[in-house]
């Protein structure tokens, strides 16, 4: 597994942008694909945003298209989750996550996780 830590949370206003930073390490970064996903109280976690290894291919869920931008740094063993025109039900933990790119599929088989970051959207 690749360690993951998360920055970059806080509390904001509707309407305002956040980037959430994860660095990895303790594994071939290149080798995974990265995602981020949230957990708002009293729900379960929910995909939020993929990235293959290249960095070229990503995958968004629908309530953040058009939002939300997820990238990634392989010379800095990091992605990134760029989140733009923030609304309060944005608020929830907001966690990294690896998985190797062999595992077919992009919003499941993710067996590393950060530690989350929180994410509060005042209105």
């Amino acid at each position: 597994q690749v360690q993951l830590v998360e920055s970059g949370g806080g509390l904001v206003q509707a309407g305002a942008s956040l980037r959430l930073s994860c660095a990895a390490s303790g594994r071939t970064f290149t080798n995974y694909v990265m995602g981020w996903f949230r957990q708002a109280p009293g729900k379960e976690r929910e995909f939020v945003a993929a990235v293959r290894r290249s960095g070229l291919d990503t995958y968004y869920a629908d309530s953040v298209k058009g939002r939300f931008t997820i990238s990634r740094d392989n010379a800095k063993n990091s992605v990134y989750l760029q989140m733009n025109s923030l609304k309060p039900e944005d608020t929830a933990v907001y966690y990294c996550a690896a998985k190797l790119s062999t595992v077919p599929g992009t919003i499941r088989g993710y067996d590393s996780w950060g530690q989350g970051t929180q994410v509060t959207v005042s209105s």
